[in-house]
């Protein structure tokens, strides 16, 4: 049984679907105007800074932090009602401050930053006045079991010195961004979880390379982008580090519990927009003397869409709940439930539109093309769907033997 939102919860769902409906959806084709007009596309679309401004002048900023002197004070359970909502559009996130992996460097520092470290860099991530990345993922080695992760962070006096060769670094494109969270081994002989640490990197320090962007089924993603980038021999104080050597995993935990909240909602808000568009298209196009809203093959597609959604968005409120009962480890079994179904829903409704649109449903001009890419990207970020199978038969193994 769903729990109701609180009124707090209630008015700011009601107040972020009629932003939407009056700036955000109206603009996605200015902000791609604007994008593709510019000398460069990694050049911030004025539009974006426009609509923050707004966004932030209605008090729908930072609602995903639940602490309520930085942000909207809302529960897990609540702020995925509102994820969802920013989920249907790929350019909302960031306008309401929500983006990764913003939101989760942020919550990072929240949690695990000293006051030095808060000071030097959670104000401007706040205030969206700067971007951030986060660097864990490697090209060279299977980076789905972290444990395998081979980037270097040595002491060297009162500096760390850190050597890594990362990719799928988001934001790392973006003019605006300038510190990095970056994990590797500080000490190759702990045990298996204690080898990894995390660090915080200024990404003007010499030594940082940025060598390429890497695209998505053939989109930029721009001016967010993401990168490979290369760590050289980089030097950085001890005070950057997070938490203490040793401790990267106890922080990956704390970061990716929440974040896997936030994915999956905006995956399902991606689907609910998909339907959507599903439906108008059938009922404005005829095929073989008949609309296709009034087919069965197209009712069907229609009801087994609307099925789907509502058993993920179930699953995934569920999963938020336990993390604000019991916390991110207790709701171990069911984030890695979500984050296997809701992907796939997304897919699968999606495709389903794209079906019904045709030759318009891979184009650029409708926004279901560029979902679906974002929604199969999904099923790899945050660890692929084979890890959380294994995961959950595990733990279901060892709940009922």
């Amino acid at each position: 049984m769903l729990k109701e939102l609180s009124e707090k919860g209630k008015m700011l769902r009601k107040e972020l679907i009629e932003f939407m409906d009056e700036e955000v959806y109206p603009n996605e084709e200015v902000y791609e105007e604007q994008l593709n007009a510019q000398e460069s596309r990694w050049m911030i679309p004025p539009i974006v800074e426009e609509l923050k401004a707004k966004a932030k002048s209605k008090g729908l900023w930072n609602l995903f932090i639940p602490d309520a002197e930085l942000g909207a004070g809302l529960t897990n359970y609540e702020y995925a009602f509102l994820c969802e909502i920013m989920g249907r559009s790929l350019i909302a996130p960031e306008i309401f401050n929500c983006n990764a992996p913003d939101t989760g460097n942020m919550e990072v520092l929240i949690k695990y930053g000293t006051e030095e470290q808060k000071n030097k860099w959670l104000g401007s991530l706040l205030e969206g006045e700067i971007r951030s990345v986060f660097s864990m993922t490697e090209p060279d080695v299977a980076s789905s079991d972290a444990k395998n992760i081979e980037g270097s962070i040595v002491r060297d006096g009162d500096e760390y010195v850190i050597n890594a060769k990362k990719w799928w670094s988001s934001g790392a494109m973006d003019p605006r961004c300038k510190i990095a969270i970056v994990m590797g081994k500080t000490d190759p002989n702990a045990e298996g979880y204690k080898q990894q640490s995390m660090i915080l990197v200024p990404f003007d320090t010499p030594g940082v390379e940025v060598k390429r962007f890497v695209p998505v089924f053939g989109y930029d993603h721009a001016p967010h982008g993401h990168a490979e980038v290369h760590y050289n021999n980089v030097r950085v104080p001890v005070s950057n580090m997070l938490l203490g050597e040793g401790r990267g995993f106890e922080i990956a935990q704390g970061r990716l519990g929440p974040g896997r909240i936030h994915h999956c909602m905006r995956a399902i808000g991606a689907a609910e927009r998909a339907l959507e568009l599903l439906v108008t298209r059938a009922n404005n196009r005829e095929a073989f003397n008949s609309k296709l809203v009034d087919k069965d093959t197209i009712r069907e597609q229609i009801a087994e869409s609307r099925v789907e959604i509502e058993q993920a968005r179930l699953l995934t409120l569920h999963a938020a709940n336990k993390i604000d009962q019991e916390g991110a480890k207790a709701a171990r079994k069911e984030i890695a439930m979500i984050k296997i179904a809701a992907p796939r829903v997304s897919l699968n409704v999606i495709d389903r539109a794209i079906e019904v649109y045709g030759g318009a449903g891979v184009s650029d001009d409708l926004p279901l093309a560029a979902h679906w890419a974002n929604a199969r990207t999904l099923r790899i970020v945050d660890g692929p769907d084979k890890v959380h199978l294994r995961d959950i038969a595990k733990l279901e193994i060892r709940e009922q033997l």
